[in-house]
């Protein structure tokens, strides 16, 4: 794909962007758009890079380790499945770990943060729509999971992420997105220490203006914007 075809993508989102935050009468610099660069060659993170692009997103700890250190004044996110044998790998070159989908993964980063004298963002995975193919917390265990995780003093919980089911029309995911904030919400007004509860990491390419709408700041977009795989 030609830099030009990337630069008119992101453009294209970013118009999305800001007719979604109209709608629904929000700030467009609430919403942080993450370029999901996940297989995709350095060359074409160079060619988002060039556009402006500050968050790119991976899912495997490999990717992040032969790209960050070539762009490390970008921030990079890690949104895949982590196993705790990676965590120390990829620890110190994140901005924020999306995917946290356990009370032991949360634990490990802590373990591995402690030794090194750092402080680790996290978001806590939420498998909203109680998809056996997903990772995440069901809804019903979340509490329980911020409230251990909260006790970790080298692990923030900065909000929550999700990935939607895959749905051909963006409309049936609205409720997944709603619920999500309402969650949010609710563990928020706990005002529990060590939690803030600012971050919502919901949308992809396929419905991230929904997503926005319902109250995402973070969207994950791949597709949209480097094309398909």
């Amino acid at each position: 794909m030609a830099c030009e075809k990337i630069r008119e993508n992101i453009e294209q989102v970013k118009q999305n962007m800001r007719e979604a935050c109209a709608r629904a009468g929000r700030k467009e610099d609430d919403v942080t758009l993450i370029a999901v660069s996940k297989t995709k060659p350095l060359s074409m993170v160079e060619e988002a890079i060039s556009c402006g692009q500050m968050d790119f997103g991976e899912n495997k700890v490999q990717e992040i380790l032969e790209k960050q250190p070539v762009h490390p004044d970008r921030r990079w996110h890690m949104i895949g499945h982590l196993q705790r044998n990676k965590v120390k790998q990829v620890i110190d070159k994140v901005e924020l770990i999306h995917s946290v989908d356990s009370v032991r993964l949360a634990e490990q980063i802590e373990e591995e943060a402690k030794k090194r004298g750092i402080e680790v963002k996290i978001l806590l995975e939420v498998n909203v729509a109680r998809e056996e193919s997903k990772f995440g917390f069901f809804l019903e265990e979340l509490m329980d999971a911020v409230e251990t995780i909260a006790k970790l003093p080298h692990v923030h919980i900065q909000g929550l992420m999700t990935i939607a089911p895959f749905v051909e029309n963006p409309e049936e995911n609205r409720l997944v997105f709603r619920k999500l904030r309402e969650v949010c919400i609710d563990i928020q007004q706990k005002n529990i220490d060590n939690v803030t509860m600012s971050v919502l990491s919901m949308g992809m390419t396929g419905d991230y203006q929904v997503a926005i709408e319902e109250g995402s700041t973070m969207i994950r977009v791949g597709t949209g914007i480097f094309g398909t795989r």
